[in-house]
């Protein structure tokens, strides 16, 4: 079930976490005075920040200092596309180590308590599946062709097999030593199967009796299992169209749903094809794209205690998107009731004025 509701058009919130509390300071996070994991800002309003970009001198800092225009939160990648990993610690997977995935982009644990001095809910994501450093130093692990060499994307990136269960620990390993660092929750990303390429040749050795639809949510259910000693919420990235139909990538999110805390939908409105929600162009109509596909997946969860986070686009496609195109994703997701949102821009750069508290 939805844990924020909107009251009207005065954008007075309600949640489990915060109580009803007009007057709250949305900015502000406390710890939980019990234990377990951190206590939610009444709405997250973030953005996605690479461990590149993180690694620059200041850059982080630009970042944090957004907690003056309303930003409550911050994602910043811990394991990314590529297959690396932006920290090296004493946690730190020894396979990640011997496969070069463990990178000094940033120091972690500094990270965490910059964050926390400042009161942002910090999200680490976690690409999965998608690893093109795994893929190519242990071969064994990847998703194979026929004649038994590495199977790559249409992008040329490898895969590691979703059915292996030492790629499953490998990838909670990773999510642990974050946890430990101090994250407050993890953002399983590309947790499915390929979407592109030629998927028809993909050959997933020692799949067991699993189907792709059973596949991630067992990867999810042994995820929530490890990490709940940590006190860290769990979340994963689904496609906008999941809640819609079967994509065949194992992305069910009512089968997800209760392994995690948080739905976060990639609900890009250029991503829609034309016709896709009953919209002749989905990409020049964001309020009504994003309104429609958080509805479905509203549908899609009812009854499951989860957070639903949309993503919003702060990037042009064919469309150039300016302030007033992403403003309109924010109100809607507002309107639908989500508990906040996340801005994206693989570049880093974000509109201003988009992460401003309802008024």
């Amino acid at each position: 079930m939805l844990t924020v509701l909107l009251v009207g058009m005065g954008a007075q919130f309600m949640t489990t976490e915060g109580g009803n509390d007009p007057a709250a300071d949305l900015a502000t996070l406390a710890a939980a005075p019990t234990g377990g994991p951190r206590t939610l800002p009444i709405e997250l309003r973030g953005v996605h920040v690479t461990m590149a970009l993180a690694s620059l001198p200041g850059k982080l800092d630009e970042y944090l200092d957004l907690e003056r225009d309303g930003l409550t939160a911050l994602q910043l990648d811990v394991k990314d596309e590529n297959g690396e990993i932006g920290f090296v610690s004493s946690s730190t997977p020894r396979l990640a180590v011997s496969v070069g995935a463990a990178r000094p982009y940033y120091d972690a644990r500094d990270v965490t308590k910059r964050a926390g001095t400042r009161g942002i809910y910090l999200i680490g994501r976690v690409v999965v599946f998608e690893d093109p450093v795994l893929s190519r130093g242990r071969p064994d692990l990847a998703i194979r062709r026929s004649d038994g060499s590495v199977w790559r994307d249409g992008a040329g990136l490898g895969w590691t097999n979703p059915y292996d269960k030492r790629v499953w620990k490998y990838n909670v390993d990773v999510a642990i030593a974050a946890a430990k660092a101090g994250f407050d929750e993890i953002m399983f990303d590309y947790v499915r199967f390929p979407s592109d390429g030629d998927v028809a040749a993909a050959v997933y050795p020692d799949r067991g009796s699993l189907t792709k639809r059973e596949a991630i949510p067992a990867f999810l259910r042994y995820a929530q299992r490890r990490l709940d000693p940590y006190d860290v919420r769990i979340g994963a990235a689904v496609f906008g169209l999941s809640a819609t139909r079967d994509l065949g990538i194992g992305q069910i999110p009512r089968q997800m749903a209760p392994f995690l805390d948080t739905v976060y939908t990639m609900t890009y409105p250029s991503l829609f094809g034309p016709g896709e929600l009953g919209l002749d162009d989905p990409g020049a109509a964001p309020g009504a794209t994003v309104a429609r596909a958080l509805r479905r997946f509203e549908l899609a969860l009812e009854g499951h205690d989860v957070h639903i986070v949309p993503w919003v686009q702060d990037f042009s496609f064919a469309i150039p998107y300016d302030r007033e195109m992403v403003r309109a994703q924010i109100y809607s997701a507002r309107i639908k009731g989500a508990k906040g949102y996340l801005l994206w821009n693989a570049e880093g750069v974000y509109t201003e004025g988009t992460l401003t508290p309802p008024s």
